[in-house]
């Protein structure tokens, strides 16, 4: 169901506007797909022709995130978010000001619930905007609309993972970011890995073989985009050195009581990779490699 309304707002007026999306996507996956800068960085943009380019992600309760909407022949749009509530798979909250080339154009405080199941999910978008330029409502139901159409699109074909390891924060982002230990636990049961080169930095990579217990040589290629130091990994996932992109993924890390909570998620490029994946048991395999790491944790 898509369902978007407005009230109507001129320059120095207010408005809200209000949108409903329901997709084929369990509400943890959404809720993964809403607040992940990687994620966020693919359904952002409301056209091909534009890119959204991510200088600060901070999503927490007083993060915020800054961004730059890019278009050809356009002035670059800067966005300013600022996260005020984040209830999991619940709610979230944050401010959010627009500026392009000068002074303020808009800002808005937006509001987001979310329902749902393990099999479809519910997003309920409130917008309270004040408009300090001409056309802002029209461009916030076009950006929203079309973005929220690219959210159901993305929530569809991602993964997400979950593991609490019994171990500190530092330990277990220790071992992750590790050039040694990393290539020691990743991967299924019965797999290994052989490392070509390995940068475990903004800007690195990690080139290696995984190789299955029949003696299969799977090629892999990692690119690090962002490293958070004990809070979350952006990387994009290759089918070999320089190969093709099959997904955009990411790794997070939370403190719960002592323990650590990590969330691995997976964008996948296509829709048919997303389900040729999950067909071939990648859920489960994905579990057994955070259950390897859990077990390198634990034993140290």
């Amino acid at each position: 169901m898509t369902q978007d309304s407005d009230t109507g707002i001129e320059a120095g007026g207010f408005a809200t506007l209000t949108f409903e999306r329901e997709m084929a996507a369990p509400l943890t996956t959404l809720w993964e797909a809403w607040t992940a800068p990687a994620a966020r960085a693919i359904w952002a943009p409301p056209s091909p022709s534009v890119t959204v380019e991510f200088l600060e992600a901070d999503t927490r309760v007083g993060g915020r995130e800054i961004s730059l909407c890019k278009a050809e022949g356009h002035d670059d749009v800067r966005c300013e978010c600022g996260w005020l509530v984040l209830e999991p798979e619940t709610r979230s909250v944050n401010y959010e000001v627009i500026s392009s080339g000068g002074p303020q154009d808009s800002a808005a405080l937006v509001t987001a619930e979310f329902s749902g199941t393990q099999e479809r999910s519910r997003l309920v978008l409130t917008v309270q905007l004040s408009s300090l330029a001409q056309d802002m409502e029209a461009g916030y139901l076009q950006g929203y609309g079309a973005g929220l159409d690219n959210l159901a699109g993305v929530a569809e074909r991602t993964m997400v993972l979950r593991r609490v390891i019994k171990a500190p924060r530092p330990l277990v982002w220790g071992a992750w970011m590790n050039a040694e230990t990393l290539p020691q636990w990743w991967g299924p049961d019965g797999f290994s890995c052989r490392t070509k080169r390995i940068d475990l930095r903004a800007g690195g990579e990690w080139v290696f073989d995984m190789i299955a217990p029949d003696g299969t040589v799977f090629p892999n290629h990692h690119v690090y985009h962002e490293v958070r130091p004990q809070e979350r990994i952006g990387y994009a996932l290759h089918w070999g050195e320089n190969g093709p992109k099959h997904a955009d993924a990411w790794a997070a890390f939370e403190e719960m009581d002592g323990a650590t909570q990590v969330t691995l998620g997976m964008v996948f490029s296509t829709g048919e990779e997303f389900r040729e994946a999950k067909g071939f048991g990648a859920v489960e395999l994905g579990q057994q490699t955070l259950g390897k790491l859990e077990r390198l944790v634990l034993s140290r």
